[in-house]
């Protein structure tokens, strides 16, 4: 199993729509993969479930959310039916962030297509957040509950990577450099940059270098510091960068293209700008397996770069991955009418998002 985090340290760069379409399009190659929504806006649920089925996880998640000791005291009967069922990601963490014993069972997560299963977000993970906070010290000092609290998000992916046989783990993250990131960071496999092409993402770069290198003194600090058995929670390398992508970023539109990518020349400044402040800010030790054309080019090229206008508030609407919207059986009169007119431009996304997906893969490969 790789496990791959989605982040930048700037909201509205489309990591929850890129986060989607990445698991959908790897789905459509034939791996297995299981996204976790580890934003406690809960954004990549909202796209992937009905509102129905969101509050049908999380209504039964209700009474123990503020105390894991009354799930407990349920009788086993009553146990049993809340763990057949798909439970959120705060929900399978809550035990630890309350000091109680780990449910031994592992609910099953939510299909949401062919081979792409999700773990809910819920919107009260934030309080994990606060614990991780609260034990961050007592980790250096190998005390089991601080160690269990930030290694556990990778504990709960490996046992549903190896109970389901996923090929791969997506996670959606906040644009927060706070403590839920630095964990989930620190201990994912490699990582996406989505950028718009804007000084606001170029600082949002700079600010994840440095906070790699902070974060990756302190785990090796951690690490160092542990037992055997305690440092196997830990992977064994540092995160990996894997590249970024530039989203949602308007074309020129002229022939013979303005510049390499068609971009405007307002978008196309700062875009170029993006792999000489990568190259400066995210430390070399974890981006070496990457060549210099894979540093200066986007993931996949322009294959996702250009902007998809109101695609993806339609696939919001029906929780299913733009090039299949023509085809969706639930479609109302008017959507049906507007989808289908457009056609190609619906489908012609899966190529782009599957040349992405490949990309993806490809630099995954030299690791």
């Amino acid at each position: 199993m790789f496990s791959i985090s989605v982040f930048n340290n700037k909201g509205g760069v489309g990591k929850t729509t890129l986060s989607f379409h990445l698991a959908h399009a790897l789905a459509a190659l034939g791996k297995k993969v299981l996204v976790v929504d580890l934003d406690p806006q809960c954004n990549l649920t909202i796209l992937s479930m009905d509102d129905a089925k969101i509050f049908d996880v999380w209504d039964a998640e209700d009474a123990y959310m503020d105390d894991f000791g009354d799930f407990e005291c349920v009788d086993l009967d009553k146990r049993d039916r809340i763990l057949s069922r798909s439970r959120s990601i705060h929900f399978l963490l809550k035990s630890t962030e309350d000091g109680q014993t780990d449910i031994a069972e592992a609910p099953p997560p939510v299909r949401i297509g062919m081979n792409i299963w999700i773990l809910p977000g819920r919107l009260t993970l934030h309080s994990y957040e606060d614990k991780i906070g609260e034990r961050w010290a007592n980790s250096y000092k190998g005390d089991p509950l601080a160690i269990r609290t930030i290694t556990q998000i990778r504990t709960l992916a490996l046992r549903y990577a190896e109970e389901f046989d996923y090929d791969f783990i997506v996670y959606d993250t906040s644009p927060s450099l706070g403590m839920l990131n630095r964990v989930v960071l620190s201990m994912t496999d490699g990582f996406i940059v989505p950028c718009l092409p804007d000084k606001f993402s170029l600082y949002g770069i700079k600010n994840i270098g440095n906070a790699l290198r902070k974060w990756k003194a302190e785990f090796d600090t951690i690490t160092g510091l542990q037992s055997k058995q305690r440092r196997d929670l830990f992977p064994r390398k540092f995160v990996r960068f894997l590249g970024y992508t530039i989203y949602n970023a308007r074309p020129y539109r002229q022939r013979p293209p303005l510049n390499k990518w068609d971009l405007a020349t307002g978008h196309f400044n700062f875009a170029k700008e993006i792999p000489s402040t990568i190259k400066s800010s995210i430390p070399e030790e974890i981006r070496l397996h990457l060549n210099g054309s894979e540093l200066d080019e986007p993931i996949g090229g322009t294959s996702v770069m250009h902007s998809h206008n109101t695609l993806p508030n339609v696939s919001q609407k029906y929780h299913a991955p733009i090039w299949e919207l023509p085809d969706h059986p639930s479609l109302d009169q008017t959507d049906r009418n507007t989808v289908r007119v457009n056609r190609a431009s619906y489908e012609g996304t899966y190529n782009g998002y599957v040349n992405f997906a490949e990309d993806v893969l490809s630099r995954i490969e030299k690791l």
